[in-house]
């Protein structure tokens, strides 16, 4: 199926996935791979039971499993544009981008909607990042990779968590807690959000700036923002609602973030509409 593991499309802390095709010429796919040396199934058991209970236009289609002895893998549908880590930063084409712009951040919302409340169980995700979201060839966006996800019973506003899970720089604060809920993934989604909008990533290494307060304050004080591709005041504007979306999604407490449904309908709203939340925690 994988041709001898020859087309690596990508690697995680839990496994490397593959570029394969199902037998007699059929359709092409991916193959996660999942490390053997990562606990003891745990990891593969989650995603699986995760995954398999959705079905949704923005996520990633789950097409079954293998298991070969100590090996374990999941087969999912290809999503030959790779990831939206390939689009969104500055050095990359203003065409690529501004096609990559709200419509995508706006079905990513939807699907994370999704997972929260509409499929069976409420799923939380937990590494909601620009690698994690997959594009097609029609540019829809699919969210992927539900190693860290956690089933959260309809009853119940939290789960709790046993060891820190998700990336730096797009883990909600509270995850260090031990006991997380949905608002999780809002935290995760407002930094990717911030991130599309300005075309730069959320912490500079070179310049040592935060984006989230940087940003914050050139927009209350009316300065240039300093935006990439914008070449129109349309676009600016669409800019500076994902930004302040962005910034209400990325507040510290919990609370005061709002639910996966309202940042659908403050994205489909006009900028007018929106007040401007309190300055983000510095880094």
């Amino acid at each position: 199926m994988t041709h001898f593991f020859k087309d690596k499309l990508g690697e995680g802390g839990y496994g490397s996935v593959f570029k394969g095709q199902l037998p007699n010429g059929g359709a092409m796919v991916a193959v996660k791979i999942l490390n053997e040396n990562k606990g003891n199934g745990d990891d593969f058991i989650n995603e699986m039971a995760s995954i398999s209970k959705t079905f949704h236009v923005n996520l990633v289609t789950y097409l079954g499993y293998c298991v070969d002895g100590g090996r374990r893998a999941l087969i999912y549908e290809f999503m030959p544009r790779g990831s939206l880590e390939k689009y969104i930063y500055f050095n990359k084409s203003v065409q690529e981008q501004s096609r990559l712009g709200l419509t995508v951040l706006y079905n990513i919302a939807i699907g994370l909607q999704y997972l929260h409340g509409g499929c069976p169980t409420r799923i939380i995700h937990l590494d909601i990042k620009p690698s994690n979201i997959l594009v097609g060839h029609d540019y829809i966006p699919k969210i992927s990779d539900f190693g860290l996800a956690k089933l959260c019973a309809a009853s119940k506003s939290t789960v709790s968590l046993e060891g820190t899970r998700g990336t730096p720089g797009y883990m909600a604060p509270e995850l260090q807690s031990g006991g997380v809920s949905r608002k999780a993934d809002v935290y995760s989604y407002g930094k990717m959000l911030l991130e599309m909008a300005g075309g730069r990533k959320i912490f500079d290494v070179e310049t040592e700036i935060y984006y989230p307060p940087w940003i914050y304050d050139r927009l209350v004080s009316n300065e240039n923002l300093e935006l990439y591709g914008i070449t129109t005041p349309e676009e600016e504007q669409t800019a500076r609602k994902m930004i302040v979306v962005g910034l209400w999604c990325v507040q510290t407490d919990p609370a005061v973030r709002p639910q996966m449904s309202e940042v659908v309908q403050m994205l489909k709203g006009s900028l007018e509409t929106l007040p401007i939340p309190s300055r983000p925690a510095s880094i």
